[in-house]
């Protein structure tokens, strides 16, 4: 029997880490790549395959399968879901005939809420945690956008049998994913959860891209005041996370190109829902339920909800 591995959500995360799955294992007699995609997307991948775009190269891969349709999707092993955080529950549903108890989950978000959140709707599977660092985007249906040369996909869990995972891992390593199985996965999301939330409220709040934030002193303020927020918020919740967190959040802003935004900015411009319940709101709530005040997060809520 073939291992099925599903991909939910083919846009920037998911069409790229996706595609290196496709493009590895379309001829293998051990593994089988679905997409699962809709509309546009489906028709632009079943005609002309997924065109993957980097810096300095180009390619074109194709999955055993694309399709919307679980009864021609048929059971997965593993299911990777890469939509946005504000779909989790939508999506996973219109897959849930996919899914078995021995369904793997591995959740590609921006939240730190996904785990639990699709633990709630299936109580019996294996939800792994996982987070990625990447600039991808989709430019138009079937064709992905990825900027800059750093990609990274972190994974783990505190409950899953190692074989298991580095299983998965082996996976992802024949396939060319620069991925890591770490054990203390629930610090290393939340270190990107900093990153990201602060980030994306940040450039969305002020319209403004990396370099808008660094280079302008009121606007590195009130970047480096929503990292103090949201780790002040981390540490009540009992993460553990290094002492200088905060340092190193800006150390990592301060090596992204400068002409890069965040997802969350991106959706505003383009008026498009935004993920910043998961990505705003939920530092908020956070904080009220730990007593941790987040004023910066509450001004920007204010101003994007």
């Amino acid at each position: 029997m073939k291992q099925r591995i599903g991909i939910l959500g083919i846009g920037g995360v998911g069409g790229y880490f996706g595609g290196l799955l496709a493009k590895a294992y379309l001829d293998s007699d051990t593994i089988e790549i679905i997409f699962i995609a809709r509309g546009k997307t489906q028709n632009a991948i079943a005609q002309n395959g997924l065109k993957i775009s980097t810096d300095n190269t180009e390619s074109t891969v194709f999955p055993n399968l694309v399709s919307n349709n679980p009864a021609e999707i048929g059971t997965l092993d593993v299911l990777i879901c890469a939509t946005k955080t504000y779909d989790i529950e939508n999506s996973i549903a219109s897959v849930s005939d996919c899914i078995t108890p021995e369904t793997i989950i591995l959740p590609l978000y921006n939240g730190v809420d996904a785990t639990q959140r699709i633990q709630t709707l299936f109580p019996e599977n294996t939800i792994l945690q996982a987070c990625v660092y990447i600039v991808s985007m989709i430019t138009t249906p079937g064709n992905i956008k990825k900027i800059g040369s750093y990609e990274k996909l972190f994974f783990g869990s505190t409950t899953v049998p190692i074989s298991k995972l580095e299983e998965l891992q082996s996976i992802f390593t024949n396939a060319k994913i620069e991925s890591y199985l770490v054990e203390n996965i629930e610090e290393t999301v939340w270190e990107k959860f900093i990153f990201i939330s602060a980030l994306a409220s940040a450039t969305s709040y002020l319209n403004q891209n990396i370099g808008g934030i660094l280079n302008n002193p009121s606007n590195k303020e009130l970047y480096n005041a929503l990292l103090m927020e949201v780790s002040a918020v981390a540490l009540a919740k009992g993460i553990n996370l290094p002492m200088d967190i905060v340092a190193q959040t800006i150390t990592k802003l301060e090596k992204s190109p400068q002409d890069n935004t965040s997802s969350m900015h991106r959706d505003v411009l383009a008026g498009n829902t935004t993920e910043v319940k998961s990505l705003t709101e939920y530092v908020v709530t956070e904080g009220l339920k730990y007593g941790v005040l987040t004023p910066k997060y509450q001004q920007i809520l204010n101003k994007l909800t």
